[in-house]
């Protein structure tokens, strides 16, 4: 019994750790990007860092299922949530814990419960973020790397900053030309309407 806390503990600490690292060298959501590519100030990111770490600790605190089921987004202290989870009781939840992280100013919450496993839906939204992941990095009007993309039975959910409202508009255009896409959930802030802006 005391073997298993401990590998918990040694995994939670893990995956705390290795995205304390992440945030570094990923800039906003992208693999291998500089930070200096983000629009926030390095004093904004390392705020929606801390708020982020936080809250996700306290989410794995309420019960561990929720380190793969959700997963949560801080932007300018906005607070975006996504994941499934098995009741609308757990839904608000999660919820009440987002809006009492220290900083936040806004929560937007996107989980779904839970349903039947179903491998062709499924495969079908993992294509559908696919697509549009590669739509977005062949348009040179577009920085790629300031978008999250999540699918969800064919709703496409797109959390990220856009430099400007014609790339907003760009990206929301390119997710609506996508085969099958039945909705385009957007959740993108403009460079302008940060509280801090890079110079």
């Amino acid at each position: 019994m005391v073997n298993v806390n401990y590998l918990q503990l040694f995994i939670l600490l893990s995956v705390i750790l290795s995205s304390c690292i992440g945030v570094s060298s990923k800039g906003v959501f992208g693999t291998g990007v500089s930070v200096a590519l983000d629009p926030r100030t390095l004093g904004t990111q390392m705020d929606d860092s801390i708020m982020q770490k936080n809250l996700a600790a306290r989410i794995i605190v309420k019960d561990k299922k929720y380190l793969l089921s959700v997963k949560s987004k801080v932007l300018d202290g906005r607070i975006f949530l996504t994941g499934k989870v098995e009741s609308p009781e757990e839904k608000l939840l999660l919820t009440k814990l987002a809006w009492e992280t220290k900083g936040a100013r806004s929560v937007r919450n996107d989980i779904k419960i839970k349903e039947e496993f179903n491998f062709k839906r499924s495969a079908k939204d993992i294509l559908i973020t696919s697509q549009l992941r590669t739509a977005i990095i062949l348009n040179k009007n577009i920085k790629a790397t300031n978008y999250e993309i999540d699918t969800y039975k064919k709703k496409i959910y797109v959390y990220g900053i856009a430099l400007t409202s014609e790339e907003k508009d760009l990206v929301i255009s390119e997710a609506k030309e996508i085969l099958d896409v039945e909705d385009v959930i957007a959740s993108i802030i403009l460079v302008e309407d940060l509280r801090i802006q890079k110079e």
